[in-house]
C-alpha cells in the first residue's frame, strides 16, 4: 500500500511539473516579439560540409558562370501615396498620380504638379541621365480611346515643364500614353483607380 501511494503521489507530481513547465513556456512564447518566418533563432549546430564530396565539385572541364549583380529594388512612397520612387541597380522612377498633377479629365498641370516636376528634374541633373522617358496612364472608366488621347496629352504636359526645368538639349525624351495598359493596382476599386490614374518619369541611374 505504502509503495502504492508513493507511486501514485509520484505521477501527480510529474504531471504538475510538466504543466506548470508547458504553461510557462507558452507564456514566454506569447511575450518573444514575432520575426519573419526562417528568420527564427536555433539552437542546432551547423551542418557540417564535407568538403570533398563530389557533388560539391565542379565537373572537369566546366567553368563558373560571370559574377552578377541582382537587381535591387527599393520602393519609397509618401504617405498620401501621391507620389512613389522606385531604385533599382539601373533605373529611377517617379510615380505621380493623376490627381495630384490635373483636374479630373484634364490634362493641365496645377501649380503644386510644377513643385514637384521641378524636384524630379533635380533629381535627373543629379544622375545626369540623358535619356528620359515620360508614360501617362489612366483607369479603366471610359472608352480606351478617351485614355490613350488622355494619358498621352498628360505625359506630354509633364515632359513640357521637365523639358523647360532642364534646359539641355543633350537630353532626349520619350513621350507616350498608354491609356487603360498596365495597371499597377486593381480596377474593381476606386483606390485601385487613382493608383493606375499616374504619369511615370523614368530615367537611368548614374553608374557608381
Amino acid at each position: 500500500m505504502t509503495h502504492t501511494r508513493l507511486t501514485l503521489a509520484l505521477t501527480a507530481a510529474t504531471v504538475m511539473f510538466a504543466t506548470n513547465l508547458y504553461g510557462a513556456a507558452t507564456a514566454h512564447a506569447d511575450e518573444s516579439p514575432s520575426v519573419p518566418p526562417g528568420t527564427e533563432a536555433t539552437a542546432s549546430a551547423p551542418v557540417e560540409v564535407d568538403p570533398n564530396d563530389p557533388d560539391l565539385k565542379i565537373p572537369e572541364g566546366a567553368t563558373l558562370a560571370e559574377p552578377k549583380v541582382l537587381d535591387i529594388k527599393q520602393v519609397v512612397e509618401d504617405q498620401s501615396g501621391d507620389e512613389r520612387r522606385e531604385d533599382t541597380n539601373a533605373d529611377v522612377k517617379f510615380a505621380l498620380q493623376a490627381e495630384v498633377l490635373f483636374s479630373k479629365d484634364s490634362a493641365k498641370l496645377s501649380g503644386e504638379a510644377k513643385s514637384r516636376i521641378a524636384a524630379i528634374a533635380e533629381e535627373i541633373k543629379t544622375q545626369n541621365a540623358t535619356k528620359i522617358r515620360v508614360f501617362g496612364f489612366t483607369d479603366n472608366l471610359g472608352s480606351s480611346a478617351h485614355g490613350d488621347v488622355l494619358s498621352r496629352q498628360r505625359a506630354n504636359a509633364v515632359h513640357d515643364v521637365l523639358d523647360g526645368e532642364l534646359n539641355d538639349p543633350n537630353i532626349t525624351f520619350e513621350v507616350r500614353g498608354y491609356g487603360e495598359q498596365y495597371p499597377i493596382a486593381d480596377n474593381s476599386t476606386e483606390a485601385g483607380r487613382k493608383k493606375n490614374r499616374r504619369v511615370e518619369v523614368s530615367f537611368p541611374r548614374t553608374e557608381s
